[in-house]
């Protein structure tokens, strides 16, 4: 069998993971092993939460939306209920942004919402 001479293909291996480690504490970021394995479940979470993130942000959102909507008397389903008959179409993250930036606006919407639903 004749001998295989791997060049810089193992180097360039090991060189990948450890520069993905750069950061990581210890030996997780100096000791290819334990590197290695580091940076698999670095990115195990990283594809976890990249979708994680959209569905925490909706939460917030519908947290912020209901806050400005019962402080305008009304709930925060209610509010959806008569944005979806009144044909506004306004997003959550929008609605929560005007809860915050502009108090008043966000009531010109629920009082909108409010008169053309009924």
């Amino acid at each position: 069998m004749p001998r295989v001479k791997r060049g810089n293909v193992a180097r360039k291996r090991r060189k990948k993971i450890l520069k993905l480690a750069k950061g990581f504490r210890g030996s997780h970021s100096k000791l290819f092993r334990t590197a290695n394995q580091q940076v698999m479940k670095a990115l195990r979470n990283a594809y976890r939460d990249r979708r994680k993130r959209k569905r925490d942000f909706r939460r917030l959102w519908i947290v912020r939306v209901n806050a400005a909507a019962r402080q305008n008397g009304v709930s925060y389903s209610k509010l959806m209920g008569n944005l979806k008959k009144a044909n506004i179409q306004l997003n959550r993250k929008m609605l929560a942004e005007m809860a915050i930036l502009d108090p008043q606006g966000f009531s010109k919407v629920v009082e909108l919402a409010a008169q053309k639903s009924a």
